[in-house]
């Protein structure tokens, strides 16, 4: 008999481990995929409060070179107001960076959690397939094993039914055939 001919009994649970192996995989792109777009949205925010703070200096150094010039007081309390609604635009911007961070770690620990959940699977898969190996070997000596007799005995047959020819033989030539 071949390796062709013998079926693994747990054929099916390979199959369900190999789907579960694969939805694993899909989901660990997928969380990949959303990692990468927290990611990216961090950057934007990370860029809209750096141009706010960028701004915000600006905008205090305008009121040192206006103060330093001797400008107006209603015109140096305007910048101030200004430069208060800005500071107050910048903290909005970092609470959103901070905001995003803390998304950014969220779909780090699921793209981690979901690796784990994939080595797992990958494991019981690569145990069952190691099983399968093992069980084929097993099985293909049995078989080897059992043809090995069968030969031995259908030569055993032939033997004796040889023995049994040349003893008629001889008995036929005895008797003068």
């Amino acid at each position: 008999m071949s390796k062709n001919k013998l079926k693994y009994p747990l054929e099916q649970v390979l199959v369900i481990k190999k789907r579960r192996v694969d939805a694993a995989e899909k989901v660990v792109k997928e969380k990949q995929a959303i990692l990468e777009q927290e990611e990216e949205k961090l950057k934007k925010y990370q860029k809209a409060y750096q141009e706010v703070v960028d701004h915000h200096k600006d905008k205090l150094d305008q009121l040192r070179e206006a103060l330093d010039e001797g400008t107006p007081s209603h015109k140096i309390e305007q910048m101030r107001t200004y430069i208060k609604e800005v500071k107050d635009k910048m903290y909005e911007e970092k609470r959103k960076v901070e905001r995003q961070e803390k998304q950014v770690e969220k779909a780090q620990k699921a793209v981690e959690d979901a690796k784990i959940v994939l080595k797992e699977r990958r494991l019981e898969s690569d145990k069952l397939h190691t099983h399968k190996d093992e069980w084929s070997a097993q099985e293909l000596k049995e078989l080897s094993r059992q043809e090995a007799k069968q030969l031995d005995e259908v030569g055993s047959l032939v033997f004796l039914s040889n023995q049994r020819k040349e003893q008629e033989e001889e008995k036929r030539k005895k008797r003068g055939d």
